[in-house]
């Protein structure tokens, strides 16, 4: 009905479809008069700047901006927290910004509708390394002391939040933004460094020497939460024989000579590190001889079969023992004249790939560790904050990657003294450094740790009370509650929140107490963090 028409006419007009109308050339807007469609005020398009400012006027107008103090201050029986995960302060906003916050608006607007009261104040994760070789990239990276480090992080940072705040605003998130967080301001900084204290006291926080993912092109420990698996590297697997230098008594009585261990890796650079190899000690063992050249191997007689197959030749047992039955035999090292390693059992060997038998290098590996704590083997380590060989690994290694030269020459050398059997191509999953897309190692160094292994029943008990959704979720985070045992806290790194610990001069030992953590906290809030 058009303004003004009167109803009766109206309703007494004989009603004309749109697919009836034959509109000639020429005649554009001849019917329009006969069409009832509505009518607006409104422009029907927007382009450009007129866009960008009737979104402006219309957030204005309708005060979104005030709609987070208005809830607040209104009557509601109940209240609904949202705890923010913060976005890291390292870029421009994106979309992954933008569906993070958008699908906590939407959830908090929906608790809004439902007559409670939203409580939500966003936040900014402000530390770590991409934020510091940002900043080392526009300063340079040499004669650069800690300090100026940390205040070119923190400008960066202040940037990045600067810009990402104003986007969150403009897309019309309801949020507190008159009290975000900053993990970089000084209150919040000093409320962590009395935690650690708190924690250190109870036993939770603990300086050790022990295997971490570090990464070489970081130069710093990484906590497993920073890795990133990729399912597609590829690794020089190799089988490699460690010869049997002192026989166990049960072989010894079968009257078997010259047999050699036969082991699989896929990081032939920690051979030089080895200190033992490992047995199950439920499984049977084989000794067997190979047809093309009548060598005895020892390994896991449920590995025969694939290896035979691998190797390209039969593989006749001509002894078979149980897995205690290995105890007490001892190997030579491939690669270093004179040192011998012993057979050991560990629960952490497995039948899904290799020989059965598992070289085993404490410096590099966790289980390794954890079998080195057990029988009091050496964590010497070989490797430097680089990834390189250190001159404890020889003249022959010294200063190369182990990730590339280094496996080189590894390789080479057991060629050379006839230990190399087999070398393959393998696709594995393998960890890398979330930030620089680099492949990391384990190697030994003296950090912080977090002690989750006591924390383990206080936090199952707290989860059981948590509803998660989908529940499948619940058995994941128990699964990674029963595997860490420790978590690695400490960053070699200067944009961080600090370790507050001072050191001896002479002896290297940690020094810490109650007021000395006080004193610190104290210093720390009043120079704002820096």
């Amino acid at each position: 009905m058009r303004r003004g028409e009167p109803a009766g006419e109206v309703r007494g007009r004989s009603r004309t479809s749109c697919s009836s109308l034959r509109v000639k050339a020429g005649s554009q807007g001849l019917y329009r008069d006969t069409v009832l469609l509505p009518r607006t005020e409104f422009p029907m398009k927007l382009t450009g700047q007129k866009l960008l400012e009737r979104e402006l006027k219309i957030q204005q107008d309708c005060g979104f901006a005030h709609l987070y103090s208005w809830q607040r201050e209104r009557k509601a029986k109940k209240e609904f927290c949202l705890h923010d995960g913060p976005p890291y302060a390292n870029g421009d906003p994106h979309v992954g910004h933008a569906l993070n916050k958008i699908l906590k608006d939407i959830r908090n607007r929906f608790e809004m509708l439902r007559g409670r009261q939203v409580h939500y104040i966003p936040g900014w994760d402000c530390h770590g390394l991409p934020i510091e070789l940002k900043a080392l990239g526009e300063l340079g990276t040499s004669g650069l002391s800690p300090l100026q480090i940390r205040r070119k992080a923190r400008e960066f940072a202040e940037g990045a939040i600067a810009r990402q705040k104003a986007a969150f605003q403009r897309w019309g998130v309801m949020a507190d933004w008159d009290q975000c967080y900053y993990t970089y301001d000084g209150a919040y900084e000093a409320a962590q460094l009395k935690v650690f204290q708190e924690m250190h006291s109870k036993g939770l926080i603990y300086q050790d020497y022990k295997p971490v993912f570090w990464s070489p092109s970081s130069k710093t420990a990484l906590a497993e939460a920073e890795l990133e698996y990729n399912p597609e590297h590829v690794s020089r697997a190799i089988y490699a024989t460690f010869p049997l230098i002192s026989l166990p008594p049960e072989m010894e009585s079968e009257g078997l000579e010259s047999i050699s261990v036969l082991v699989w890796t896929t990081q032939p650079w920690t051979i030089p590190a080895n200190q033992a190899v490992c047995y199950m000690p439920n499984a049977q063992y084989s000794v067997v001889k190979r047809a093309d050249n009548s060598q005895l191997l020892l390994l896991a007689t449920e590995r025969t079969a694939s290896v035979a197959a691998l190797l390209g030749t039969e593989l006749e047992s001509v002894g078979t023992f149980k897995g205690p039955q290995l105890e007490g035999g001892i190997c030579k090292h491939p690669t270093i004249p004179g040192k011998e390693v012993p057979l050991l059992p560990a629960n952490h060997v497995t039948m899904a790939k290799g020989t059965g038998l598992v070289h085993t290098a404490p410096a590099h590996g966790m289980d390794d560790y954890s079998v080195a704590s057990q029988f009091k083997l050496s964590v010497e380590c070989m490797v430097d904050e680089d990834g390189k060989f250190t001159e404890a690994a020889g003249p022959e290694l010294q200063n190369l990657s182990v990730m590339s030269e280094g496996t080189d020459k590894v390789i080479s050398l057991l060629k050379e003294c006839g230990a190399l059997i087999k070398e393959e191509q393998c696709v594995h999953s393998y960890p890398y450094d979330w930030r620089t897309k680099q492949p990391v190692v384990i190697r030994p160094s003296m950090q912080w740790f977090i002690n989750t292994a006591s924390l383990q029943d206080k936090a199952k008990v707290s989860l059981s009370k948590v509803r998660v959704l989908p529940d499948s979720a619940k058995g994941s985070l128990l699964t990674m509650l029963d595997r860490r045992t420790y978590w690695c806290i400490s960053r070699q790194r200067s944009w961080g929140v600090p370790i507050p610990v001072f050191y001896h001069r002479d002896t290297g030992k940690a020094l810490i107490n109650k007021v000395e953590h006080n004193l610190l906290a104290t210093i720390w809030h009043s120079f704002d963090g820096i």
